[in-house]
């Protein structure tokens, strides 16, 4: 009996996606639920698991695109085998006649004399000696055709439909880390042992985000044709590297989480994201996004917005830094922050007041955790 293996349905705005790599190969015997292939959608890389046990018979070779439903390989149910009949009874060999081993031994032995008789003969001549003069052959230049991943191919679609559709432009502040670089040495360890994981940046700056984001609605906006649609909920995607490339899961109402809540999120989101184990719905529908290019080292750059979204926030390297604060030089860890928006829909009036609320926020923590 044969099990049909389909492409499943992963999401609802999935149609299609590639076999990147079978996990298993032709005639592996498979247990239900052992992940068989890679599926690469254009959102996210995915393990497919078995839907049954049995043979395996892929039917589709790696690097094929696929539809939903289409199915790429059978499941051969194991047979139960049968009682084979006892092998017949192998028959003595016959006895040699006398004198018949005689010959070989005696022109073995003659070999033998022979071989010790005989002159020894190198195994191989040796190399002819290369001329002082020759000169090693250059090496061949190399360059290599590779296809791009469909995660990467869509992230470039977007990005440029983003820019040609869109007027953006960035904005930048600086950001004084030291209070909430304070707040984590200090909680840490309490931190972790009451919630089960650590605390980061990354929540402080989500929160911070969804508190700027109900005061400057435009930042949460998109432009749909000739209207601004206006989102009243906060889902903020955060921008994560994988080895296809970048994408961006979603905490979906992230201003209704506490902070263990939040770093709990972007753990597991992370750990799944590096896993294939990523839904492709759990990376669509945001309506903001954060990215932090300082886990890489970045001073300063300028973000593109995730289309359709309108804008977007770049986290940089937190470095100590020469500033003035009440009228004395002092060295502090600061961190250089952009906005990049859509200027069609946010002025720049906007954009400024947003991220200096950001700035308030990580700069005074404690009206963060207050919600002030």
């Amino acid at each position: 009996m044969k099990t049909e293996v389909k492409v499943p349905s992963v999401g609802e705005s999935i149609t299609s996606g590639v076999i990147v790599s079978w996990i298993k190969h032709n005639g592996d015997q498979i247990q239900e639920g052992e992940n068989l292939f890679e599926l690469e959608t254009d959102k996210a890389v995915l393990e497919i698991p078995s839907p049954g046990a049995g043979t395996l018979e892929i039917l589709v070779e790696e690097g094929t695109e696929v539809s939903i439903g289409q199915t790429v390989a059978h499941l051969d149910s194991p047979k139960v085998a049968e009682p084979s009949a006892a092998p017949p009874a192998r028959k003595p060999p016959a006895k040699a006649e006398k004198g018949m081993k005689a010959a070989p031994a005696a022109k073995s032995a003659g070999q033998a004399e022979a071989a010790k008789a005989a002159p020894l003969k190198p195994a191989s001549a040796a190399p002819p000696a290369v001329p002082a003069t020759q000169k090693p052959a250059k090496e061949k230049r190399r360059s290599e055709r590779v296809p791009m991943t469909a995660i990467r191919r869509k992230t470039a679609e977007r990005l440029v439909q983003a820019r040609s559709t869109a007027a953006h432009l960035t904005t930048f502040n600086e950001i004084d880390m030291q209070k909430v670089i304070e707040i984590r040495a200090h909680y840490k360890a309490d931190f972790e042992k009451e919630h089960g994981t650590r605390i980061g940046f990354m929540s402080f700056f989500v929160k911070a985000c969804c508190q700027a984001l109900k005061e400057y609605p435009d930042v949460n906006a998109r432009v749909e044709g000739n209207d601004i649609i206006y989102n009243y909920f906060y889902d903020i995607g955060v921008a994560i590297s994988i080895d296809r490339g970048l994408i961006v899961p979603i905490i979906r109402d992230a201003d209704k989480l506490h902070f263990a809540d939040i770093e709990t999120a972007i753990s597991d989101l992370a750990k799944r994201a590096q896993e294939k184990k990523l839904l492709p719905d759990e990376l669509s529908g945001g309506t903001f996004t954060i990215t932090n290019g300082g886990v890489f080292g970045s001073l300063l750059s300028t973000p593109i917005p995730a289309y359709p979204q309108s804008a977007i926030l770049g986290m940089h390297a937190i470095k100590k830094r020469p500033v003035v604060i009440d009228e004395q030089i002092t060295i502090r860890s600061m961190m250089y922050v952009a906005l990049t928006y859509d200027h069609r829909i946010i002025d720049g009036r906007e954009a400024v007041g947003f991220l200096a609320r950001i700035k308030e926020y990580i700069e005074d923590p404690d009206k963060l955790l207050l919600e002030l």
